[in-house]
């Protein structure tokens, strides 16, 4: 079984700091790759950031580069979005997702229910 839990959003104002976590278990994070993604009301499904033990891959959007950060902890199969200087357009549902191999769009055939990460004042 392959399951992934994300926890950790909540309601934070603009420019504060918030760290999601995503808890995967029934595989090993050796053979996946783990992304990040998000989605408002309204509008598309976003990557925003993806690692991969496979090829040392990380992956950033452009709008989370500089300001958020990705890490991996195997031993516990525990991934972090480290989540600084927050604007409100970073609000949205986060996701992890978790797909065999190396990062990559596309083709993450596992998902977690998604915790709510507001950024208001």
């Amino acid at each position: 079984q392959v399951q992934l839990v994300e926890s950790g959003g909540g309601l934070v104002q603009p420019g504060g700091s918030l760290t999601l976590s995503c808890a995967a278990s029934g595989f090993s994070l050796d053979y996946y790759a783990i992304g990040w993604f998000r989605q408002a009301p309204g509008k598309e499904r976003e990557a925003v950031s993806c690692i991969s033990k496979t090829d040392g891959s990380v992956y950033y959007e452009e709008s989370a580069t500089g300001r958020f950060t990705i890490s991996r902890d195997t031993a516990k199969k525990m991934v972090y979005l480290q989540m600084n200087s927050l604007k409100v357009e970073d609000t949205a549902v986060y996701y992890c997702a978790a797909r065999r191999g190396s990062c990559w769009m596309a083709d993450y055939g596992h998902w977690g229910q998604g915790t709510q990460v507001t950024v208001s004042s």
